[in-house]
């Protein structure tokens, strides 16, 4: 090749530098509602401690969507290093899919990252008097939740209904049997009121914002921010609710092909340590980490009977009990 053909190709090629080609990044991919806490506090300190720590300058990239659909966005190959999803079952297809292959319940509280209640926001004022599950299925009550097919949150706002149908019929001293059945009928009633279901709990939380909806069943920490920053609604809690668990994993198959698994690794490790819990609750995020969570529990209510999916029987036996061919959820949607 002439010099003078190779010197021209020289200046026309573009190189990438140094920096730009030793720079590692990992790929975050969560479920829709943490997605403030995350870009505005969690993932910059995190970059932070990683320089300072290593020396090493990498990025963190992140995908939000509703749970359900991320989940199958990773199986489907998005190739997430790390994901942080609404609830187990979603995590578990990504087990069942031989993504993440490592035993992620051994981890730091048993792999939640956060905690939060299911909880019910109002107008300003409480024009409806909304106290509790039963009045969401009066007549001319309007109300909003997402679709459990997409959103992992509406999967959360169903289980809290049918868990507090159980024990508001133990209540009334129904026997076992008669009291899943107030509880399966109270999903049908509620739902028969049900407006709009979204594809994710934050537009769910949109909706509710543009005055559509008398009533929201949304996780608490959608409300309280909100709340504090004057938004003209309030947060009621009802006396049975439940215990919302958020699980986050390594992605094993993706990191170790993108060869970030300590950074991946680290990360997950930072999102249990006091300050990104810290970040979490100044969120409304209830933490998981021990000292954290003793020093904020002044800052959230506690409702008298809260229930966790593990009560009720795990996710297998719940999932098959609502969202199943023959579920409770999906007559009633169906009905």
């Amino acid at each position: 090749m002439p010099i003078l053909v190779f010197v021209i190709l020289l200046f026309l090629v573009p190189l990438s530098s140094p920096c730009e080609a030793d720079t590692r990044e990992v790929l975050l991919a969560a479920y829709s509602v943490p997605k403030e806490v995350y870009e505005k506090r969690i993932i910059p300190a995190f970059l932070h401690q990683w320089k300072q720590r290593t020396g090493e300058t990498i990025q963190v990239r992140s995908s939000f969507a509703a749970s359900g659909a991320q989940a199958r966005a990773i199986v489907g190959g998005l190739e997430a290093d790390i994901a942080a999803l609404s609830l187990e079952s979603d995590l578990q297809q990504l087990v069942q899919a031989g993504l993440v292959t490592h035993e992620w319940k051994l981890g730091p509280e048993h792999g939640i990252v956060t905690t939060s209640l299911v909880a019910l926001g109002v107008r300003k004022g409480n024009p409806k008097t909304i106290q509790g599950w039963e009045d969401l299925a009066r007549s001319g009550v309007e109300v909003l939740y997402p679709s459990p097919k997409t959103s992992g949150g509406a999967m959360w706002d169903i289980i809290a209904i049918y868990g507090a149908g159980l024990q508001l019929g133990n209540k009334k001293g129904l026997p076992e049997s008669a009291s899943r059945d107030y509880a399966v009928d109270l999903i049908s009633r509620i739902q028969g009121n049900v407006k709009v279901m979204d594809k994710s709990g934050r537009e769910s939380v949109t909706t509710f914002e543009r005055g559509v909806g008398d009533v929201i069943i949304t996780y608490e920490n959608e409300l309280l921010p909100r709340i504090a920053q004057g938004r003209p609604y309030e947060v009621v809690y009802p006396a049975e609710t439940v215990v919302v668990e958020n699980p986050v994993a390594l992605v094993d198959r993706n990191a170790d092909r993108h060869q970030v698994r300590d950074i991946a690794e680290a990360f997950v490790t930072f999102l249990h340590g006091e300050e990104a819990q810290q970040a979490f609750a100044a969120f409304g995020f209830r933490p998981t980490n021990d000292a954290i969570a003793r020093s904020t529990a002044a800052t959230f209510a506690h409702p008298p009977h809260v229930f966790t999916i593990a009560s009720l029987g795990g996710w297998d036996r719940v999932f098959a009990a609502l969202f199943g061919p023959h579920g409770a959820w999906t007559k009633a949607v169906e009905k």
